[in-house]
């Protein structure tokens, strides 16, 4: 499917009210297939629920989960002059670096589940702006990032898993929940990269400074996005709009890739029905954003990485229910009485 390209605020917001929906054929070919499988009603829980979803977003039944991408969006934030990190944007970079040579965490989680990995660099020599004075990002920029996320969408994907790589981002995570869903800062900021103490209070105060700056005239979703985000977090909004008229359901990563994505669901109400958190960080806010959006994650592991390594593992959860759904015998093939047989 070929979408336009965005080339400003307006045109995101275009795209976001034109999504498709799901394909209900597949959905209801799913739910008829279900009560068949040689199994109790429900006895596989959520993963039931998970073959369901992916075959209505795929729009195609069964499901397949053959071609898994995870897509890395890395970025830089002006706002890390301000002290909210415990590491210099240099590690961006760094990094980056270390995906290319297949040293990272997330290497060997794609390798582990056969995922095709790529690392999407947003200009990392240019920071964006310091959203704590002014927008992070001017029209074009967003456009352009937006756009960039939606191009790193292979359309033969079967799961798009969205991670991301930024030092300072976990500041704009916090700033966007902050300007989405309200409350104090301090419900929203973690350590991020590890701070603590008063270098913890200080990004605090930035968080909360800078919602406090860019709100007076209630910003919606893009707004937002382009005020407080920064590139890697535009990209990955990009991404997962894309997706969705390319019939590829979504995992989400952790705090950041939340973030970026809820900025969608303020613009529509049901942005984001083709996404699954793949997992709850140990970021505080994530728990809190994702109780925010109605999204329960599929995995508690305690971990707070980053780069798509979340949303691979949940992966492997997401690719096991499909395959027991198209795989599994009916009670009429295993020649198995069912419960009223």
């Amino acid at each position: 499917m070929t979408i336009a390209i965005p080339k400003s605020p307006d045109d995101i917001r275009s795209l976001i009210a034109d999504m498709p929906g799901p394909d209900t054929k597949s959905a209801d070919a799913a739910d008829a297939r279900e009560p068949q499988l040689t199994k109790p009603p429900g006895a596989l829980g959520r993963l039931e629920e998970l073959a369901r979803w992916a075959a209505a977003w795929q729009r195609k039944h069964p499901a397949t989960a053959d071609n898994i991408t995870v897509r890395i969006f890395a970025g830089n934030h002006g706002v890390t002059a301000k002290g909210v990190s415990a590491f210099p944007a240099d590690v961006t970079v760094q990094m980056v670096g270390n995906f290319a040579a297949g040293g990272a965490a997330i290497n060997q989680l794609c390798r582990s589940i056969g995922a095709n990995l790529d690392v999407i660099a947003l200009d990392l020599e240019n920071p964006t702006a310091d959203f704590s004075e002014g927008p992070a990002m001017s029209d074009s920029e967003i456009a352009h990032s937006f756009a960039t996320g939606m191009a790193a969408v292979d359309p033969a994907s079967d799961l798009l898993c969205i991670g991301e790589m930024g030092i300072g981002n976990t500041t704009a995570a916090a700033a966007i929940a902050m300007a989405l869903f309200e409350g104090d800062a301090a419900d929203w900021v973690g350590p991020g990269t590890g701070v603590a103490g008063d270098a913890l209070d200080n990004k605090t105060r930035v968080v909360a400074d800078s919602v406090a700056l860019h709100s007076s005239d209630a910003p919606d979703g893009v707004d937002i996005l382009a005020r407080l985000g920064g590139r890697e977090l535009a990209a990955m909004a990009g991404a997962v709009c894309a997706a969705r008229y390319q019939g590829v359901p979504v995992i989400l990563d952790g705090y950041v890739a939340t973030a970026a994505a809820a900025t969608i669901r303020a613009v529509r109400n049901d942005g984001l029905a083709h996404c699954v958190a793949g997992h709850v960080s140990r970021e505080p806010g994530h728990r809190r954003l994702l109780d925010a959006l109605g999204m329960a994650p599929l995995l508690d592991l305690d971990m707070r990485l980053g780069e798509g390594s979340g949303a691979a593992l949940a992966a492997a959860i997401v690719k096991g229910a499909i395959e027991c759904h198209r795989g599994m015998a009916t009670f009429a093939e295993a020649g198995v009485s069912d419960k009223e047989g």
